[in-house]
């Protein structure tokens, strides 16, 4: 019997054009491995049909006979075939009430759901993300909305050349483009209006490291947290460069009761008990130009930015430092609890009144621009899509030849595809089993 995978097309936002498996990878499962790679038929995925059939694969639109189908956004209900598995982002982990029915479906009809989410090293480190290319994708956005509001406030800059990541045909054409911006603010300087320019980051893991790689391609100098506010009062050469701070968790948060003196801050102690820890992020927040959020933010962390922070910044005279930020981990009403509602790449900012407490679609308006699109590596989908896809070839002939008629135990994949099994034969796994009291509701 052959072993077949499909793939299924991505039909969740018109803006949503990656694939799991690029044409070349599933050349190399037919010639290398023997297993046949179906692929469903798309107008809008950034590798076209003629490609996959070009390698060998059949575009079909029934991926019936495949028992291993791969995607990489969330799948319909009405899509799943009895019995068979899936691989793909399903967002249930924290019990998203928006993706509970597709989990109960899955449930009822004894499919398996193999989540990259949850895919991770013996040490919890996950193994197979975007996050690298929703860094690169979030941070192009937000110097060009950066440039956008400047431009919408009347002050000539040096962003008002740079457009969407998405308007870019490759990264490395984006990439230039903001070294020509670099260029130009080293040979013109910054608008006085907007000098110094500090840009936070909050968070230092995979999306940082990819914004990190725009912002570092402009003249730019990193400074500590603890320099902010001198800096922000015109410390430096302010003209001729950016500031760059990187916030971790220590500089974030503080004991509600204080620590001893001396005593350094406990990382694993906040992560255990986040509820000892309130948020300081208020006392950065009005010396920054730029923020950009790469933090993983779960209800039970102080938010980073609140409503009522944004609030008092706009209650005094004057014009906020603060004029863009860049919501990359876009969690509603989360860390940034100012980022009201997600956005797409083709309408991808809003302003955020912190008085009247609603998003204004564009850049114009009382209040801090937001980007909050949830799908950024969308806006790089050729590039993301290869990178992704090299990670998960490691893995996609053991779950495409797996038996999924054994007992769970008995399951024969590699550890760390078998973590992230979260149903199996319609049943949550042990590990989450946790998820049944978010089913109930």
């Amino acid at each position: 019997m052959s072993v077949r995978i499909g793939i299924r097309r991505e039909d969740k936002s018109i803006w949503e054009r990656r694939v799991p498996i690029v044409p070349e990878h599933a050349r190399q499962l037919q010639a290398e491995q023997g297993i046949e790679v179906w692929v469903q038929p798309s107008d809008i995925r950034v590798f076209r049909d003629e490609e996959y059939v070009q390698v060998g694969a059949r575009v079909t639109e029934d991926l019936s006979p495949c028992s291993v189908v791969l995607a990489v956004k969330e799948i319909p209900p009405d899509f799943f075939q009895p019995r068979h598995a899936y691989v793909f982002f399903a967002h249930v982990i924290k019990g998203q009430e928006y993706n509970m029915p597709m989990l109960k479906r899955m449930l009822e009809l004894g499919c398996t759901l193999i989540d990259y989410e949850k895919v991770t090293d013996d040490l919890g480190r996950r193994l197979i993300f975007f996050g690298r290319h929703a860094g690169l994708a979030g941070m192009i956005d937000t110097l060009w909305a950066l440039g956008q509001r400047l431009d919408w406030e009347g002050i000539p800059n040096p962003f008002d050349t740079l457009r969407q990541a998405r308007q870019y045909d490759s990264l490395n054409e984006a990439q230039a483009a903001v070294a020509a911006v670099g260029e130009r603010i080293a040979r013109e300087g910054l608008p006085e209006q907007v000098s110094p320019l500090i840009c936070g980051f909050a968070g230092y893991g995979n999306v940082f490291r990819g914004a990190n790689e725009i912002v570092d391609l402009l003249p730019v100098r990193e400074i500590q947290p603890a320099q902010v506010a001198s800096v922000a009062q015109g410390g430096g050469d302010a003209h001729s460069e950016l500031y760059k701070v990187v916030f971790k968790e220590e500089h974030m948060v503080e004991r509600v009761e204080p620590s001893s003196p001396g005593t350094e801050f406990d990382l694993q102690e906040y992560y255990d008990y986040p509820e000892r820890y309130r948020s300081v992020f208020h006392t950065y927040l009005p010396h920054l130009t730029v923020l950009v959020n790469c933090i993983y933010w779960e209800a039970k962390y102080p938010r980073l930015v609140t409503k009522a922070d944004v609030r008092q910044l706009y209650e005094g005279d004057g014009t906020p430092r603060l004029r863009v930020i860049g919501d990359i981990s876009c969690d509603v009403e989360g860390a940034i609890e100012a980022t009201v509602k997600c956005t797409e790449p083709g309408d991808p900012v809003f302003v955020y009144d912190p008085f009247a407490d609603q998003a204004r679609d564009g850049v114009a308006g009382l209040g801090p621009v937001i980007l909050a699109v949830d799908i950024l590596p969308s806006e790089l989908p050729r590039d993301s899509s290869e990178y992704f896809s090299g990670v998960l070839m490691e893995y996609v002939p053991a779950m495409a030849q797996a038996d999924y008629e054994v007992p769970f135990d008995a399951l024969d994949l590699p550890p760390e595809i078998k973590r992230a099994v979260i149903v199996y034969h319609g049943e949550l796994t042990p590990d989450y089993r946790y998820l049944t009291q978010y089913l109930d509701l």
